[in-house]
């Protein structure tokens, strides 16, 4: 009986990695088509298959967050307002549920402040008081609870600098953010295959303002 028990334990545990070796090569191959996309239609396409696996493998958090930063990315390119929303309200929903799955992650929480970010560029004069704010208590969150996670560093040097050019004001806050957010992205370590890895170009780019 214990050797029929070991045998089957052994096949679940088999199936188990074999799924997981499955879902990492699937998530993989679509966060490296949302990296290099370059229309929005190849935005697009990924955000869709992110949400067939999310909606696949309910219990993880990883398809959730690249869908919102898909959506992200396609409110980017978007100049219309209410689309621009459109977009920002799916990556939102997105961000709720995958805080459920990952309660009080860095990465999550400054994905969340992302969001918040691009709202405010519908809109600066009527949203920026209270989305930037929004933004920065996100990712004042997201340092609190990684205090190295470059990302939540680049996307808090790049609202920095945003208020300053609205308020004409010295950039130098920003700049020293932007300058630690590099020296974290040359010493952080991914924590999984599938951990973020975005932000040090756009980083740079904006290193390149700070004279």
């Amino acid at each position: 009986m214990k050797t029929i028990t070991l045998i089957f334990a052994m096949a679940f545990s088999f199936i188990a990695k074999a799924n997981d070796d499955k879902y990492i090569e699937v998530m993989s191959k679509n966060i490296d088509a949302v990296y290099k996309a370059q229309t929005a239609d190849e935005i697009q396409k990924a955000v869709n298959a992110f949400d067939r696996i999310a909606n696949a493998e309910k219990e993880k958090w990883e398809p959730l967050y690249y869908s919102a930063f898909g959506n992200i990315m396609l409110a980017n390119r978007e100049s219309d307002g209410a689309k621009k929303d459109s977009y920002l309200d799916l990556a939102l929903s997105s961000i709720d549920k995958a805080k459920t799955i990952k309660p009080n992650d860095s990465e999550i929480v400054t994905m969340e402040g992302f969001i918040h970010m691009i709202r405010v560029t519908v809109n600066p004069a009527a949203r920026g008081q209270e989305y930037s704010g929004k933004a920065f208590e996100a990712y004042q969150k997201a340092l609190t609870i990684n205090g190295d996670n470059p990302r939540a560093l680049a996307l808090m040097a790049q609202m920095e600098y945003g208020m300053a050019q609205f308020f004409k004001s010295p950039i130098t806050s920003a700049c020293a953010t932007a300058a630690k957010a590099i020296e974290k992205f040359e010493t952080s370590k991914p924590e999984s295959q599938l951990a973020p890895m975005w932000g040090k170009g756009m980083t740079e780019d904006l290193k390149t303002k700070c004279k």
